[in-house]
């Protein structure tokens, strides 16, 4: 299997599991969010928070796979870099409002830094791409 291909079936699974886990915040935030991570819950109207954070992760999702289906790998790349801050954010808020250490490193510190090796990855296939010389078709004698 190419490298390409690899890097595509990985991107591919990051932007089904960000689109999934939003969808379930924007669905069933209340049973969603324990799994976040923190040790308590907004109530009363501070629940949309919860939604509002799936919302996040959709479009972050919808986003990554414009670019994976339209082909910009390059681009691909850099936002899996840039997208990967949200992740590291969601770690530091686990940690910063004493929430589970164990979900803070294994779920959004693990995902974030994943992402980072897949934007990498992508970004040196795509270099090596751009930096092969173009052979001059053989011409007729």
């Amino acid at each position: 299997m190419s490298l390409k291909k690899i890097n595509t079936a990985l991107a591919a699974a990051f932007i089904l599991f960000i689109l999934w886990f939003g969808m379930e915040f924007i669905l069933s935030p209340g049973a969603t969010a324990p799994t976040f991570g923190l040790p308590s819950w907004p109530s009363g109207d501070g629940g949309g928070f919860l939604i509002i954070k799936g919302i996040r992760d959709v479009v972050l999702a919808l986003v990554l796979g414009i670019l994976l289906v339209t082909g910009h790998r390059r681009a691909l790349g850099w936002a899996l870099l840039v997208e990967a801050s949200a992740a590291y954010g969601d770690m530091t808020t686990v940690l910063a409002h004493h929430g589970s250490v164990a979900t803070a490193l294994g779920v959004h510190g693990l995902t974030a830094t994943l992402m980072v090796v897949n934007g990498l990855l992508i970004m040196r296939e795509t270099r090596k791409i751009a930096a092969a010389p173009m052979t001059p078709a053989p011409q007729p004698a």
